[in-house]
């Protein structure tokens, strides 16, 4: 079903086509811009709250700054919908997130609207004073606008480009997005701040005529300007209650203005294009503004709710017609709280993923035992060896492709020092519709180079408990990664009884002849169907489920190496230094001879999708699988849309 745009918006193609309209018109588009949102949304799922309360923003931007031209970066890019719409495309829209459709994050090869891809947080004012200084260089003369989540503010590295733009004389424009929610709401210092600074009326009443006497006395060269911009700071720090943060850092200071008054917006966007030099507007919003369920409503669960009834705002679930197997993410919840439980040594951390990780699980039955950091990865990871060192044993829960954001520290801060920190990876392998931006696809390659650093994944819940239990045991202190997929697993009876895992021991999961297939975690749910599709045609490949990538079951492989000729492994995972290499380091170094297909993620960014979609592309789905074992066996295997690795 196309969804048809209101009367306005269906007649803009591109900002062009919107600055062609009065700016008293903006109100009406800014209304269809939101239905427009909200139709698709309900019908094709996606991402929400943060793109309905960047609205107005979002079409003050593009009326007022020449994009293209002008450089626009968004942060994160889930806000960036709207922006999609208005720069050409609004007819595909109903394909975003979709296989081979629209990416659901700004990306640069899509279009020239979209200055920098984004799906990781806290990157805009970086890439965006980029853009500026290259500009600069080049005597380009371009504005610069990078549009920061305030939940996106807490991340590192968004402090140490703010603390480069303030000496740079850049032509910059940040502008902060204040709403007090990432996914889930946000935390620490940083927020606080922000509500002080909002809820300032003396402040606030006179902020409008410091900037507008700035803007108009730029005009009279640079000595007028630091005259005025003098003035400027001293206003400010006497009307607040503390010095102002980006004051303090070079930044030229406006706000808060209100983010959802589209007239005034671009009022105050056209003045601060006469002001020079690196600027931030602080423009307070509501998240899901103007959907009164999103607004009124748990804001966490708007932000990406699915498919629902636009009208009575009603999420559709699933029918449950039979008991169905958990999410891995849920089963790793409540299992730390059944651990902590009889363990007080455990603590829980997560940056800013209490609800994706269900970390919010131990929160709020011990909410002093379990951390939520905010967009600090690296903080994370680092705040986790910390506790070690006192002899607790943090659990840090942080997604796999966030993990990236946090290698130094791994390697720093925990494997160096030899710390029984323990890391569990959500979102290992394929993310969906995400997309590349959030595929796990890397962390078997990355973690198993270090020492000091134990690697498993389990097949099953059962398995993610047993390795849970495992992992809050005494050890020698090394640190310890269990990776797990999103998504459901396969045991609706999962509360099983926990027991110990030997540390780096496999299993074999079934007989067979000719052909073993090793697998690592979740994925070698598929072996078993395939297994039983095999045995049709006379072929029955053995099974085995490594379980550990690091240490490998030495012993099993030899055992499988004197027995098979031809191996197949089997991980969603990238091929390259993953754990098929791990099975090829091994045969070398033994001296075995066999024939081995290494199933897996390629050396290529895959897009969005389903996982199913994503794992057929790649080869490692059932078909995938049975054909592999097939090859080695000397079938002849029909030609289909599967591309061989």
């Amino acid at each position: 079903m196309l969804i048809q745009p209101g009367k306005l918006l269906s007649k803009i193609d591109s900002p062009d086509d919107l600055k062609k309209l009065d700016q008293a018109d903006l109100v009406q588009v800014c209304d269809e811009l939101r239905q427009f949102i909200v139709d698709n949304v309900s019908v094709y799922g996606g991402h929400f709250g943060a793109s309905l309360g960047v609205v107005e923003l979002t079409v003050a931007l593009h009326y007022v700054f020449n994009t293209p031209t002008d450089q626009l970066t968004w942060d994160v890019g889930h806000q960036a919908y709207g922006h999609k719409i208005l720069t050409g495309r609004r007819d595909t829209f109903h394909t975003n997130r979709i296989y081979k459709g629209l990416s659901g994050f700004p990306k640069r090869k899509e279009s020239e609207y979209d200055a920098f891809g984004v799906g990781h947080s806290s990157t805009s004012i970086s890439a965006a004073l980029g853009m500026a200084m290259a500009n600069q260089y080049k005597k380009d003369d371009r504005h610069h606008i990078a549009v920061i989540g305030d939940g996106a503010m807490t991340g590192g590295l968004a402090f140490e480009a703010m603390n480069h733009a303030g000496v740079s004389n850049s032509n910059l424009l940040i502008i902060l997005n204040d709403n007090c929610m990432s996914i889930d709401p946000n935390v620490g210092a940083l927020k606080d701040y922000l509500t002080d600074v909002t809820t300032s009326y003396t402040y606030n009443k006179v902020k409008d005529d410091v900037w507008r006497l700035l803007s108009k006395f730029s005009k009279f060269g640079k000595s007028a300007q630091e005259i005025i911009s003098k003035v400027e700071n001293s206003m400010k720090t006497m009307l607040l209650k503390q010095s102002n943060l980006f004051e303090s850092l070079n930044l030229r200071y406006f706000g808060p203005v209100d983010g959802h008054d589209v007239h005034h917006l671009t009022s105050v966007m056209t003045d601060l294009m006469n002001i020079p030099g690196p600027k931030i507007l602080h423009c307070v919003t509501v998240k899901g503004k103007g959907y009164k369920p999103a607004e009124e409503g748990n804001a966490t669960t708007w932000h990406a709710p699915g498919k629902f009834d636009k009208v009575t705002g009603e999420v559709f679930k699933k029918v449950i017609d039979k008991p169905e197997a958990p999410k891995y993410q849920d089963v790793f919840g409540h299992t730390l709280v059944e651990l902590a439980e009889k363990n007080d040594k455990i603590m829980g951390v997560t940056p800013a993923m209490p609800s994706g990780s269900s970390m919010n699980i131990m929160m709020k039955a011990m909410p002093d035992r379990a951390f939520d950091v905010g967009i600090a990865e690296q903080h994370a990871v680092t705040f986790s060896a910390g506790l070690a060192t006192q002899g607790l044993i943090p659990f840090c829960n942080i997604y796999s492709t966030f993990m990236q954001r946090a290698y130094d520290q791994v390697i720093h801060d925990a494997c160096i020092q030899n710390l029984p920190v323990n890391f569990f990876l959500d979102r290992a392998g394929f993310a969906g519709a995400d997309g590349p931006t959030h595929h796990g696809a890397y962390d078997i390659a990355y973690m198993r180079c270090i020492p000091n650093m134990i690697i498993a994944a389990p097949m099953n819940e059962a398995e993610l408990r047993n390795l849970m239990y495992t992992a809050q045991l005494p050890r020698e202190g090394e640190s310890f990664t269990v990776r797990y997929p999103r998504g459901q697993g396969v045991m609706p009876e999962w509360r099983t009884q926990m027991e110990k895992v030997t540390i780096g021991t496999g299993r074999k999961i079934a007989d067979g002849k000719d052909v073993a297939v090793l697998t690592i975690g979740h994925i070698g749910n598929y072996v078993t169907k395939v297994r039983e599709q095999l045995s049709k045609e006379g072929l029955a490949p053995a099974h085995y489920d490594m379980r550990f990538v690091k240490p490998l079951d030495e012993e099993l492989l030899h055992d499988i190496f004197r027995n098979f000729k031809k191996v197949v492994t089997v991980e969603d995972g990238c091929v390259m230094g993953g754990f098929g290499s791990a099975i090829l380091e091994f045969m070398a170094d033994n001296n075995y001879i066999a024939q081995i297909k290494r199933l897996g993620i390629p050396d290529a960014i895959i897009e969005h999708g389903t996982q199913e979609q994503l794992h057929a592309e790649c080869n490692f789905d059932e078909a995938g699988i049975a054909n592999a074992v097939r090859e080695l066996m000397g079938v002849k295997v029909a030609k289909t849309q599967h591309a061989s690795n």
